[in-house]
């Protein structure tokens, strides 16, 4: 297994790319509403992108039939991740959309997602989106210097199950990113403590958690891409690129407030 390790300067470029990403999401998340079609989020998200020197990461990655044509992933509802955007999915009230973006600056890659509810969704269903969420920061708070990749998704793991019989999805997780979008290593949502590669600084990671509000067991549309529960249970999906440092994780997607956000958990 081939490691990229950063230099404390790269990881500084990294962020900028990151930032890019997490502006960008902010700004797809806050035009989320009845009505809009996850084709006019994609034209939002690859127009802020690109107007403020950046690369969409997504655009033009080999797919098993196609490579993929869009600057997000939306998958809404049932759908769990890879969903492509299209002029007619028409957002709905009670429905809830994962924004899964990437952006490439100066040769480095930022990648980060967010679910969000279509206006108010079902109770049950804002739970699973604050588990999900709290998991990723968990999970993110275990990227530490001399941890082993194996305490990551031990964290997403044991909090999950801490809140319920959600189904959590095995066969996509995180993975290593830097100069590439996906790189080693994978980075599953499940774990066992102290197992696994040993965790050094200049480690960068995306950290994604996908949870189930019913069964874990996932399945591939025809299109090639668009992933599916397989029982019709709604999905959440929540990721941030984290920097493994002597200081501590760095969020390189997050905006204001993430260090605060964190600091409980380490």
């Amino acid at each position: 297994m081939r490691i990229q390790v950063k230099t404390p300067e790269q990881i500084e470029l990294m962020r900028v790319a990151g930032r890019l990403v997490g502006e960008t999401l902010a700004l797809v998340a806050a035009a989320v509403k009845p009505g809009v079609t996850t084709k006019e989020l994609d034209r939002l998200a690859e127009d802020n992108i690109r107007g403020n020197g950046g690369i969409p990461s997504f655009i033009g990655v080999p797919g098993p039939i196609t490579p993929f044509p869009a600057t997000l992933c939306t998958s809404v509802n049932e759908e769990i991740v890879h969903c492509i955007p299209r002029d007619d999915r028409v957002l709905e009230a009670g429905d809830i959309v994962s924004i899964d973006c990437g952006a490439i600056v100066d040769g480095w890659h930022g990648d980060a997602a967010v679910t969000v509810p279509v206006g108010e969704a079902a109770p049950d269903v804002v739970k699973l989106l604050e588990v999900t969420e709290e998991s990723l920061w968990r999970g993110l708070a275990a990227c530490q210097v001399g941890g082993n990749l194996g305490d990551i998704g031990h964290a997403v793991q044991s909090y999950v199950s801490s809140q319920g019989p959600y189904g959590i999805v095995e066969g996509y997780g995180g993975h290593g990113i830097g100069t590439e979008m996906h790189m080693e290593p994978f980075i599953p949502n499940v774990g066992r403590r102290g197992g696994g590669l040993k965790l050094g600084p200049g480690m960068v990671f995306a950290i994604e958690p996908m949870i189930n509000l019913g069964e874990p067991g996932t399945h591939e549309l025809e299109d090639g891409w668009t992933v599916v529960t397989v029982d019709g249970s709604p999905s959440a999906h929540f990721e941030h690129t984290v920097a493994i440092t002597p200081e501590g994780p760095q969020v390189l997607t997050a905006l204001e407030g993430w260090r605060e956000r964190i600091a409980p958990l380490l």
